[in-house]
């Protein structure tokens, strides 16, 4: 898939596997009969980063019961996400996308700008795929506060 055409709602998903906080290796289809929350975010143990992926393990337990996976994707290295899952008791997977792949098949892999500074970097943003593995909801350029519910009010819908 190229990166100039991110998938889209009503899609399928194509599969792709990383290594994951857990040790292994990863795929999408390994969730095939499930619904799968893919979060991207930008950086392990930054304010912001670390807010959403504490709201998804507060609701953790109501998105699973909801039937979904929760996965977290950033392009940190392993090493870094064991640090931020300890810190922060957090009870699902990470999967490091170092290279970015997966980012830039879901259009989220993007010039940012800081300070005047521009730099490449992952645009916050959440896709809840189906069971079928068909993308159903996104959630692009993510504000924080109040996402994690609205994640979770789609998976129960």
């Amino acid at each position: 898939m190229e990166p100039s055409s991110p998938i889209t709602t009503g899609s399928t998903v194509p599969d792709f596997t990383l290594p994951s906080s857990s040790g292994d290796q990863v795929s999408l289809s390994d969730f095939r009969g499930r619904k799968v929350v893919l979060f991207f975010y930008p950086k392990d143990m930054t304010p912001t980063c670390t807010q959403e992926a504490c709201d998804f393990r507060d609701h953790y337990s109501a998105l699973k019961e909801a039937g979904a996976v929760v996965l977290g994707i950033s392009p940190d290295p392993l090493t870094s996400h064991a640090k931020f899952i300890d810190k922060h008791s957090l009870p699902y997977t990470l999967l490091a996308d170092e290279e970015h792949k997966v980012s830039e098949m879901f259009g989220v892999w993007q010039q940012k700008s800081m300070f005047g500074r521009q730099y490449m970097g992952i645009v916050r943003s959440t896709f809840l795929i189906d069971e079928e593995g068909v993308l159903v909801r996104e959630w692009r350029k993510v504000k924080v506060k109040g996402h994690v519910q609205s994640v979770l009010d789609a998976v129960m819908s």
